[in-house]
């Protein structure tokens, strides 16, 4: 018979990991990385692997195929159950220990809708890292939230929403996966070095980002600092904005990626880039002063005067991005989420899940968006109680979304019924997120950046929310969290900005030096990211600029090389 673990068990499962690193508890000899599978022992863990990893195994994405450090490789797997479904359910996870350890531990959370347990290497950037948290010595965990994407015909796009099904398996993804593994992770790493880390750290961008602020809420006992990249923190609301984008794009064109070729998108940027460049005093291809450019930039002065032209769009376009950049809206006009800041990044090409393109218009799965092919699964299964399943497939996962109604499918995020004790609203977002009271009694710190053109969650709900912190800091969030935009990005990566850099080193500081970031040196990936203009370099030498804590920008100080981040200041 289906067993469902209650949520009370699921909390005493937590009360029970977190005494179990109690420092009475932890081993004081070091065990060997051979034998941590039958020394290491767990409430409700199970390892199934361990490996010993010689150094100069090289990770995917990073700039260069830098070796990693020699390590320890442990798998396993936490809280094994069958779920309402009749299908195996388990937090699995795996984690790196390296022969050189700092001391430190990184909790790597996933994107998307996690399912997968990703190489623990800790990747400081998504695409393009000069480094990792590996390298830099600390003991990284990944997990896949709590369960496994299916996959194949019969499931077809929505197989990492069908855990959605299975109540408990909400909660894991939503924040009890995390709440169980860090004491848990806390205590391997104890067990094979012999002592506790002295620092503990969460890192992750998208819905790893989510996962971040919902520690900083939930878990501020267990990390001294979280690095939240893009979070979409407000996910199921975000999720309805997806509906409210196809909607607008398909009553342009049917065929929604035709609605706004490649051209068109290109036409927006360069007029936003005409009305917003040389507002923060310099032209040079970057919006900096972002809140000028939304008073200067009006989308209505591109429409055709007569018929549609290559430097103007048709009146059915203009009011289609007005609705998109404006948020979704019910009939009464309530706001279900955030509106959106005009920038350059709106005509990013298409550099698969990153690009503003691929979201929005042109997806890379039979050209249909990201918001349509995996969007959709995520709206019906998983952020709708009771679920409300559809089919795996590219039409009718669109029609899902024509099919959206504001006024009666949109409160079904905040919803409940029976077994599904927690609404999307509430096992998604960080609660009192706008507070973090404990997190700051606690001197924990928190850094948050967001690409400016990240078409998935708004850059304007992230900078709503911290001012909203700030206000309810008497102006002193700054003690403890900062914002950093990042110009011109799209979602974690891509785009015409510089989006190289490494803000777990900032965050590090912060926490053990006390050194608070004001800005931190972000790199053009000249080359390597077709969005970026062959002119953001001198010498060979790509474009650096610094990212600065909001409220400040970068402002060209009036002398100097305008690709080098040192002839700008944070004002």
């Amino acid at each position: 018979m289906p067993i469902l673990r209650p949520v009370a068990i699921a909390a005493a499962t937590l009360v029970l990991a977190a005494c179990s690193s109690t420092p009475e508890m932890v081993a004081r000899t070091p065990v060997g990385c051979a034998e941590l599978a039958s020394s290491f022992a767990s409430p409700h863990t199970r390892i199934t692997s361990v490996e010993a990893i010689a150094q100069g195994v090289t990770v995917p994405g990073m700039a260069q195929p830098y070796p990693m450090p020699a390590h320890c490789k442990v798998t396993g797997k936490m809280n094994e159950r069958t779920g309402v479904d009749g299908k195996p359910y388990a937090i699995g996870f795996e984690m790196r220990l390296p022969v050189q350890w700092s001391g430190r531990f990184l909790l790597q959370a996933n994107g998307g809708a996690d399912g997968v347990v990703q190489p623990a290497f800790g990747n400081v950037v998504v695409n393009g890292a000069t480094t990792n948290a590996l390298m830099q010595g600390f003991a990284v965990l990944s997990s896949d939230a709590g369960h496994t994407a299916e996959s194949g015909p019969a499931v077809g796009l929505v197989g990492g929403n069908l855990f959605s099904v299975d109540p408990q398996a909400r909660l894991d993804y939503g924040y009890q996966a995390n709440g169980a593994l860090a004491p848990m992770a806390k205590k391997l790493i104890a067990t094979h070095y012999g002592k506790a880390p002295k620092t503990s750290y969460m890192m992750g961008c998208s819905n790893g980002g989510r996962h971040a602020m919902v520690a900083a809420a939930r878990y501020a006992d267990q990390f001294d600092g979280v690095l939240a990249g893009n979070p979409g923190f407000n996910l199921p609301k975000a999720a309805v904005q997806h509906a409210w984008d196809i909607q607008a794009f398909s009553a342009v064109n049917p065929d929604i990626k035709a609605a706004f070729p490649p051209d068109d998108m290109r036409l927006v940027a360069n007029a936003v880039l005409d009305k917003c460049d040389a507002l923060d005093g310099l032209a040079d291809g970057m919006v900096n002063n972002l809140p000028a450019c939304q008073k200067a930039f009006d989308i209505r002065a591109l429409q055709c005067k007569g018929d549609k032209g290559a430097q103007c769009l048709s009146a059915a376009q203009v009011t289609a991005l007005d609705k998109v950049f404006s948020g979704p809206v019910n009939s009464k006009g309530d706001r279900l989420y955030s509106d959106w800041p005009w920038d350059a990044g709106v005509g990013a090409s298409q550099m698969g899940f990153g690009s503003w393109r691929a979201w929005k218009l042109q997806g890379p799965i039979a050209g249909v968006p990201i918001i349509g092919a995996l969007g959709a699964g995520s709206v019906a299964f998983t952020f709708t109680t009771p679920p409300k399943p559809v089919a795996g497939n590219p039409p009718a996962l669109i029609k899902s979304m024509l099919d959206y109604n504001f006024d009666t499918d949109a409160p079904k995020i905040y919803a409940t019924q029976g077994l599904f004790t927690e609404s999307a609203m509430q096992f998604m977002t960080p609660p009192k997120a706008t507070e973090l009271a404990d997190f700051k009694a606690r001197g924990r710190k928190m850094i948050v950046y967001h690409g400016t053109s990240d078409p998935v969650f708004s850059y304007n709900d992230t900078r709503n929310w911290y001012e909203a912190l700030n206000r309810n800091h008497q102006g002193r969030a700054a003690d403890f969290a900062r914002l950093f935009p990042v110009p011109g990005m799209n979602h974690c990566q891509g785009g015409p900005a510089t989006e190289q850099f490494d803000m777990l080193s900032a965050l590090v500081d912060w926490v053990e030096n006390g050194k608070a970031p004001q800005s931190v040196v972000a790199t053009a990936r000249t080359g390597a990211n077709p969005d970026v203009p062959a002119n953001w370099q001198t010498a060979g030498k790509p474009r650096s600029r610094p990212l600065c804590a909001y409220p400040q920008m970068a402002t060209y100080q009036g002398h100097g090389d305008i690709n080098d981040a040192a002839s700008f200041s944070c004002r």
